[in-house]
């Protein structure tokens, strides 16, 4: 074997290793961000001492204002959690927020609302649970009645956004497809943030909250 093919044959055995390693780094261990209960969040405004951690449910009777955060920034994820609305009730999952400004604007919000209420009967689509609010509409209106325990999966890879709820995919897009949205929403360019949970004046539950980060597929 000449040299010429023999460095040809060693570069790409190394080039199927390497690509190898990267594929089996691409999804980490599932984190439970519950795990330290309030321990594991950090409120950004609003009333202290408004949201509470009792028998695995973390929750907010609401009037407290502002949002709760997770204490480290993610980029890419699955996020796994379940979520109660109470008649009326308003709620939101902030996505690559910061803790300047407002999140559902300079990071992104996925709804969460008692859609079946006539107090909310004038919404547009794109207000309504599961959307990416006030961008992107979910494609079908499958959220539970109020009181009742719903389920919620959120995958961000890069610009993809897929939302599942109740085990239907509702939402899957990429956010660089709508630019005249990026005045209001400049959060749709945030490649990094923090997670968060909105108090928005109503009672609001929350449990089985687990991420999973997503790593970027090596370039070669």
């Amino acid at each position: 074997m000449c040299q010429k093919t023999a460095r040809l044959v060693i570069l790409s055995v190394s080039m199927v290793v390497v690509l190898s390693s990267c594929a089996q780094l691409q999804i980490g261990s599932q984190r439970d961000l519950l795990a330290e209960g309030l321990a594991g969040w950090q409120q950004i405004e609003g009333k202290a001492g408004s949201w509470k951690f009792e028998d695995r449910i973390l929750y907010t009777a609401g009037g407290g204002g502002g949002w709760l955060s997770t204490r480290r920034e993610y980029d890419d994820f699955k996020l796994k959690l379940e979520f109660r609305v109470p008649p009326g009730g308003n709620s939101g999952v902030f996505l690559r927020a910061p803790h300047q400004g407002n999140p559902a604007y300079q990071g992104m919000e996925i709804q969460i609302l008692d859609d079946y209420t006539d107090k909310y009967g004038k919404l547009r689509p794109e207000q309504f649970t599961g959307s990416i609010y006030d961008v992107q509409a979910p494609s079908k209106k499958v959220a539970k009645k109020s009181g009742e325990w719903q389920k919620m999966v959120i995958v961000c890879d890069g610009p993809k956004v897929q939302i599942t709820l109740n085990g239907t995919v509702i939402v899957d897009t990429n956010v660089n497809n709508y630019p005249d949205k990026l005045a209001k929403h400049p959060g749709l360019k945030q490649t990094k943030g923090y997670i968060g949970l909105q108090d928005h004046g109503s009672r609001i539950d929350f449990r089985n909250i687990k991420i999973t980060e997503l790593k970027r597929k090596c370039k070669t």
